[in-house]
């Protein structure tokens, strides 16, 4: 880390004012922990605080409503290795080197997470504390990227992308779970480990002076959809009506939710959760097979219409964020990189793409943000042939492109939140704007190397 340079993301004075105005005590001495979840492909109204009639997940709505949930959170892609690297960069995914999915075979894999990039956890560590991932990584499977060498002082969990079975842990065959860097072959379902773990982190950390910072990455609910059976007999018995296949992905995330309510209850129940942030999102839309409920949004996973790239937010902290209140801020997966950091008077002068959004977590006014916002996927296959697919918002305005085979859609989300109706034929001037907006992403993203074979 370089000499420290004051991010300033909104009034100046208030800023420097901030930490002492908004707590009894300084930020710094208080160093709060932070636990971050992040679950896989989990739609935008798979959470039963949306009032979703069919599922049931208490502990993801305890979080919502003892803090602040966000409704129009936006994940940095609709696919899983980009947001994540937009996560832990704070960046878009496609100026750190991971603009598609990083995979175990070469000739499909699309990013490579540049060496130079600066990631949460080193920040963190900078600062104090010790971090951990328990969980799915997905930045790559070898050195220098593994979570050991990317800032995480502890890696109990899963390399790879998705889990062919969540009991036997493999993919192509190959086992990456690991214990920091060795290769551990554990029996059990993936997400009762990965919980498992989580709390004896947590109990371990219970009495050291040093803060911790959790990543919490569930591989669930990404298909293949494998609840445990007695999760999924208590959903058929209580919804008689349920289809199998949504019936399978509710008992799938149910089974999830107790395991979050676990890791809360170790905060608990070890005195750590009062002095806690604890963050809850998803890495992109439901997947839509498998029968994912996202909502009022168009499309699912993989697309960049509003139902790929929507997803469930809230975050909590006891006694700092007002409980129970709800924003339609619009943020993304990046955000909260630079959000943190204020929140935590860490002063960070790297690059930054996300924006924070402190004010609002503390019930602050905060001005709408005017910049443009750019969510990316590049995929291999027919489907796509090594292209990217693209979508820029500009205020209620959005120019996306599903395919780079079909011709780009402009909607306005504001009259038509479903994008239903293409205006691309009667707003050229519109059109012309925001395409070149995305065009001037795409030649800052083209800048970067996302192939190892390139450095």
């Amino acid at each position: 880390m370089k000499g420290p340079v004051l991010r300033i993301n909104f009034c100046a004075v208030a800023f420097l004012l901030l930490p002492a105005m908004l707590f009894a005590g300084d930020l710094q001495e208080d160093h709060p922990n932070i636990l971050l979840i992040l679950t896989d492909d989990q739609g935008y109204h798979d959470v039963s605080y949306y009032g979703t009639e069919d599922i049931q997940t208490p502990n993801i709505d305890q979080i919502a409503s003892s803090g602040i949930r966000f409704d129009n959170f936006y994940a940095n892609s609709p696919v899983c290795s980009p947001t994540r690297a937009a996560l832990l960069s704070g960046r878009y995914q496609d100026f750190v080197g991971v603009p598609g999915v990083i995979r175990t075979h070469p000739d499909n894999s699309w990013g490579y997470l540049h060496p130079h990039a600066t990631l949460m956890p080193s920040v963190l560590q900078d600062h104090g504390y010790h971090t951990a991932l328990i969980g799915k990584w997905h930045l790559g499977l070898a050195p220098p990227n593994i979570p050991n060498e990317r800032g995480f002082d502890y890696f109990h969990g899963w390399l790879g992308d998705m889990m062919d079975d969540y009991w036997s842990h493999r993919r192509h065959g190959i086992n990456y779970m690991r214990l920091n860097r060795k290769t551990i072959d554990p029996e059990g379902h993936a997400t009762d480990l990965f919980t498992d773990w989580s709390i004896d982190y947590i109990n371990d950390r219970a009495n050291k002076e040093v803060p911790f910072f959790l990543f919490l990455s569930y591989n669930a609910p990404h298909f293949p959809v494998q609840p445990p059976k007695e999760w999924l007999e208590k959903v058929k018995e209580r919804e008689s009506d349920i289809d199998q296949t949504r019936a399978e992905l509710v008992a799938f995330i149910e089974h999830m939710d107790a395991g979050i309510g676990q890791v809360l209850q170790a905060l608990k129940d070890t005195g750590q959760y009062e002095n806690t942030i604890i963050i809850f999102t998803s890495d992109n839309g439901g997947h839509g097979p498998s029968m994912a409920d996202n909502g009022p949004a168009r499309g699912a996973k993989q697309s960049m219409y509003e139902g790929g790239l929507r997803v469930p937010a809230a975050i909590t902290w006891p006694n700092h964020i007002k409980s129970g209140t709800s924003t339609d801020r619009v943020a993304l997966t990046m955000d909260i990189f630079p959000t943190l950091f204020d929140l935590l008077g860490i002063r960070y002068e790297g690059p930054l793409e996300g924006k924070s959004f402190l004010p609002t977590l503390l019930g602050k006014k905060q001005p709408e943000r005017d910049e443009p916002l750019y969510f990316s996927r590049r995929e291999g296959g027919t489907r796509y042939g090594g292209l990217t697919i693209q979508a820029v918002r500009m205020g209620d305005w959005k120019l996306l492109q599903n395919s780079p085979f079909s011709s780009p859609e402009l909607y306005n989300l504001q009259e038509d939140p479903m994008e239903k109706n293409n205006l691309i034929g009667e707003y050229p001037k519109k059109y012309r704007e925001l395409n070149s907006i995305m065009m001037n992403f795409i030649q800052k993203g083209g800048a970067v190397p996302w192939q190892k074979s390139s450095y």
